[in-house]
């Protein structure tokens, strides 16, 4: 009996500096050797304060942000208070916990912004949860974390963070070939939201 291995591709990363926070990804959503879509999107906002950054299977990570959504809605509605990122992070590290016997494949880089500052959390499909300056998820992640590690200072602006993190996904998708066909970026400071796309 032979198991042929699914590997769907990607690569995300995350940079926190002291001005604001990156979430990126690339486009290409493929199964094994198959593209099966060259604009799909890895990245996603949750609310006006938080985003997160997957990969792995992107009906995972459509519903993961779905769910947190919703359950970040709800609990600001009923406590009439802003969840913390703090909070959120462990919120979605009970999520995926919760559905261990059968997990959500996907990694996540998970950022924003709140009163005591900015965050940046890594969580693997069972949710364990560990707070980093950067970070970097998927098949394209061994090359994207060299690109980012060889340049990252907490005192890069905002701006040139997010060059960093389009760097360091153009690097790994020259080497990755599941990964690739155009970047979005998320950046989040004490101003808001702001996503930009990168046509490859």
């Amino acid at each position: 009996m032979s198991y042929e291995r699914l590997v769907t591709g990607a690569t995300a990363v995350g940079i926190r500096v002291d001005s604001g926070v990156v979430l990126g990804a690339e486009r290409r959503i493929s199964y094994g050797g198959y593209i099966v879509s060259r604009a799909g999107r890895k990245v996603f906002k949750i609310g006006n304060r938080m985003a997160m950054a997957a990969a792995g299977l992107v009906g995972d990570m459509q519903t993961l942000h779905r769910i947190l959504n919703a359950e970040i809605m709800y609990r600001e509605l009923v406590t009439s208070l802003k969840v913390s990122v703090r909070a959120a992070a462990k919120l979605l590290s009970a999520i995926l916990y919760s559905y261990k016997l059968m997990p959500f494949i996907s990694e996540i880089i998970f950022g924003g912004y709140d009163e005591e500052g900015y965050h940046l959390y890594v969580l693997d499909p069972v949710g364990s949860v560990i707070e980093d300056d950067y970070a970097a998820v998927g098949t394209g992640a061994p090359i994207a974390i060299g690109i980012i590690e060889a340049e990252y200072r907490k005192d890069l602006s905002l701006e040139n963070a997010a060059d960093l993190a389009i760097r360091a996904i153009k690097a790994a998708i020259s080497r990755d070939a599941v990964s690739g066909d155009g970047i979005d970026i998320i950046t989040i400071s004490k101003d808001g939201i702001n996503e930009k796309s990168v046509l490859l």
